[in-house]
């Protein structure tokens, strides 16, 4: 008879969502047995769960039931989008998310799960360090004295807390991770909870496919960046996973670039020559990098994808998102 070593049991919250579905294909390749759980099944293309349990993780039984069994929890499951969401749903998101933070914490505490990552953001630092474009790359200890910006960022920040309460009263071995604007294939692109990235290539395959050629831009398009592709992204949760180290860190590119400059990528990445019209919107913080000298310490790794690259690949997958659902309205319209 073969013994074989039994396959640790991973829950990965959110795992509906962009982050969260990459991060469950990239556990499986990496021989866990997977449980996916969100209020929805990925849009774009089938899980790679071994279980996918559709449940509402603001209730407490339903977050008892994600985590029974699991060694290790990823927890990522939230309710948030792209500024437009978050800049008009403060109570919507503090009231969701609150409940969905502390009931799958607790939940995992009492089914007795090992290790623990909650994902955080980089909305939960300061609103006064983030006055200028020419940002000040935000340290991991600049997070206090506190002022986030929106609900989602003090959500975000108090939960933080309760990971560092559960760890020291409870023992469960955690990990904080803040995430600096993830992007990338299989993420919304449309219907308002979409980010800058994903927006900006759904104007410029629009404009290419009309032929109209100039996007609108939130705001005189100064603000700025940086972005992380999201392979980088699922590789360093892996990372910080095994790593053994129980403090936020930051996740993200460390290349500031301001949106009228994001724009410009995309086109180029389209092949075409796009004008940009400004107008009112909401555009967050004036300027936000992330410093990635702790990443580098604990994790003697740091996101390797350039920003063109990572911008090609989320481009190409946009632009046929767009074509499909043209070439449908129009059949539609021709039946």
């Amino acid at each position: 008879m073969i013994n074989r070593t039994p396959q640790r049991k991973v829950v990965v919250t959110g795992a509906g969502g962009f982050i969260g579905h990459h991060l469950v294909t990239q556990l499986k390749q990496q021989g866990f047995w997977v449980r996916g759980v969100d209020l929805k099944y990925p849009e774009y293309s089938p899980t790679d769960a071994d279980e996918f349990l559709i449940a509402d993780l603001r209730r407490w039984d339903a977050c008892l039931a994600a985590t029974r069994d699991a060694e290790d929890v990823y927890a990522l499951a939230a309710d948030m989008g792209g500024m437009g969401f978050i800049s008009a749903h403060h109570a919507e998101i503090l009231h969701n998310n609150i409940l969905i933070s502390t009931h799958t914490m607790e939940a995992a505490r009492q089914n007795g799960v090992r290790r623990y990552l909650y994902t955080s953001s980089a909305c939960i630092y300061p609103e006064y360090r983030q006055t200028d474009t020419n940002v000040e790359p935000l340290k991991e200890e600049h997070a206090y004295p506190a002022q986030p910006q929106d609900a989602y960022g003090w959500e975000k920040l108090v939960t933080e807390r309760l990971c560092t309460h559960y760890a020291q009263d409870y023992g469960i071995d955690v990990r904080i991770v803040r995430f600096h604007n993830i992007f990338g294939p299989l993420g919304t692109w449309d219907g308002g909870r979409e980010k800058a990235p994903a927006a900006l290539c759904r104007k410029v395959a629009v404009a290419k496919l009309t032929g109209k050629r100039e996007i609108e831009i939130w705001g005189d398009g100064e603000q700025t960046r940086s972005f992380c592709y999201i392979d980088d992204c699922v590789k360093g949760l892996r990372l910080l996973m095994e790593s053994g180290y129980q403090q936020p860190i930051n996740l993200g590119q460390d290349r500031l670039i301001s949106i009228n400059e994001l724009a410009d990528l995309v086109a180029n990445a389209a092949g075409v020559d796009i004008g940009r019209k400004h107008i009112p919107g909401p555009q967050g913080v004036r300027g936000r990098n992330s410093n990635n000298d702790r990443l580098r310490e604990v994790l003697g790794w740091e996101p390797e994808i350039s920003l063109e690259e990572g911008m090609a690949r989320t481009y190409a997958w946009i632009e046929a998102q767009v074509v499909e659902r043209f070439d449908a309205e129009v059949t539609d319209a021709v039946a």
